[in-house]
Parts: C-alpha cells; sequence; structure tokens
C-alpha cells in the first residue's frame, strides 16, 4: 500500500518521518537481537508479498502480512518494514523516497497496534481461539493501515479526497484475504515453530 513521490504535502511528509524515526528507535531498543534472522525473514516476507502489486490512484493493492509481521515482532516490526519499504523504492521504484517515512508508519504503526490488541489472543490453548484473533490481527491492520492512508492522502488537500476514498474501497477485499491468511499462519506456525512468536517462552513462565 504505497503512496507515490509527489501525492502528500510537505506537512503530512515530515510528520510521517519524524514518527517513523521514533518508531524505528523504539523498534531497535527493544529488538531481541537474538531473533534478528526472524526479524530478516519476515522484513523479506513482506518485500515479496508487496512485489505484485495493481496500482489504484496514488496508492496500490497488494498483501501486505503487516499484521503477521506485528504479531512476531512488536515494535521491531517499525525497522524490518522500513528496510524492506526501502529495498522496494531502490530496486522498483515503489513508493518513493520522500515519501517513505510516511509509508512506513501507516504499514508499520497498525502492527504495532495488533501487538498489543492480539498477541495474547494467539497465545490461547484453543486453535480456533488463536486463529480468531489471528484473522482480527490480520485483517485489522489492513483496516488500520488504509484509514491512515486515506487520511494521509485527505490531509494533503481536497484533491485527494477521491484517491482516499477509492484506497479503502479497493483493499476490502485485502482485508478479508489477509484476515484468512494471518489466521492460517498463526495455526501453522503454533504446530511447528511457536518460538516464532515467543508463544514457548510465554507459556514456560506463566
Amino acid at each position: 500500500m504505497h503512496i507515490v513521490d509527489g501525492a502528500l504535502s510537505g506537512s503530512v511528509l515530515a510528520t510521517g518521518a519524524a514518527l517513523t524515526v521514533a518508531g524505528v528507535g523504539l523498534g531497535l531498543k527493544k529488538m531481541d537481537y537474538d531473533h534478528l534472522p526472524q526479524v530478516g525473514v519476515l522484513s523479506a516476507a513482506f518485500f515479496i508479498a508487496s512485489y505484485i502489486h495493481l496500482p489504484i490512484g496514488f496508492s496500490s493493492v497488494h498483501l501486505i502480512l503487516n499484521g503477521l509481521i506485528g504479531l512476531a515482532l512488536g515494535w521491531a516490526a517499525f525497522p524490518a518494514l522500513l528496510v524492506a519499504l526501502f529495498l522496494q523504492a531502490v530496486f522498483f521504484g515503489f513508493g518513493g523516497f520522500l515519501v517513505l517515512g510516511v509509508n512506513a508508519v501507516n504499514i508499520a504503526l497498525p502492527a504495532v497496534l495488533v501487538y498489543y490488541l492480539c498477541r495474547h489472543g494467539i497465545g490461547s490453548q484453543s486453535p480456533k481461539v488463536a486463529a480468531t484473533w489471528g484473522a482480527i490481527g490480520g485483517a485489522g491492520s489492513i483496516v488500520i493501515t488504509t484509514i491512515m492512508v486515506a487520511f494521509s492522502l485527505m490531509l494533503s488537500g481536497e484533491a485527494f479526497l477521491l484517491a482516499a476514498k477509492a484506497t479503502f474501497v479497493a483493499h476490502i477485499p485485502v482485508m478479508i484475504v489477509e484476515g484468512f491468511v494471518t489466521a492460517a499462519a498463526v495455526l501453522l506456525i503454533r504446530k511447528v515453530k511457536p518460538e516464532f512468536f515467543g508463544l514457548d517462552e510465554e507459556r514456560a513462565y506463566g
């Protein structure tokens, strides 16, 4: 869900950059460096998932997986997603460099919110409950991201109001798909690699 360079006002760009710097700082501070390979894997997953995209006005439609990334990384989602977005801008021209901060905060902040809202649920002893919270996290992250993207466009002028509305409508199917994908991923990871979510550690200590 990349906003392109030239679509946003200077004040929106500056605010996005400042929030991303703060988020990356917190992410690096809270990052467990023993799980650094996990951060790299999820950054790569985002990079690949959003490689195939359909342009929609000043944004684009594609899988994002920020809900799954948020559930696994928490605040570390900020540096992971920023690196992936930067590489996409360098190699494929997705988004742009001036708008990098806004794109990063629009995708990473919902991931962090999902971590706090849904993390406990995916650790439930009931697979159905865990899958439900995974679906909520996957779909919810797209809802929040889409609202933030639309809001970023709206703050940049009335000329972008139609694009903002189109962005939200176009991502409704993505919300549904990401809900199912994240739910399935939560169920699979719980069985084969619970430490990916830190669930083994949480169960060991309480």
